[in-house]
């Protein structure tokens, strides 16, 4: 089991950029990894994912042109970098880790306790 801890977040204004971070309490080489949001009375959504060896990449789609996820094995951390930001981005963001790849977050076992990200017009 893995814990994983979000940091990064805050408040930002339209057009600005945030750098989430997501640290493990373990190797996390054997886990898919993933970005999802949730806004007060919205169902948590998918951002994006990356797998382990490949660093194969998903995004949803409306995001692709301004988020970029990356991670690094070897230090045990995922990022989640987000530019041109939008008041609707705003919303908490949760790192997720699991066995299984895809964009729906039952898939993903392990989470964080969420950050934060505030977008301002």
């Amino acid at each position: 089991q893995v814990q994983l801890v979000e940091s990064g977040g805050g408040l930002v204004q339209a057009g600005g950029s945030l750098r989430l971070s997501c640290a493990a309490s373990g190797p996390i080489d054997v886990y898919a990894m993933a970005w999802f949001r949730q806004a007060p009375g919205k169902e948590r959504e998918f951002v994006a994912s990356i797998l382990s060896n490949e660093g194969l990449t998903d995004y949803e789609d409306s995001l692709k042109d301004r988020f970029t996820i990356s991670r690094d094995n070897a230090k045990r951390t995922m990022v989640l970098e987000m530019n041109r930001l939008k008041p609707e981005d705003t919303a908490t963001y949760y790192c997720a880790a699991g066995f299984r790849y895809g964009t729906t977050p039952n898939l993903y076992p392990y989470w964080g306790q969420g950050t934060q990200v505030t977008v301002s017009s």
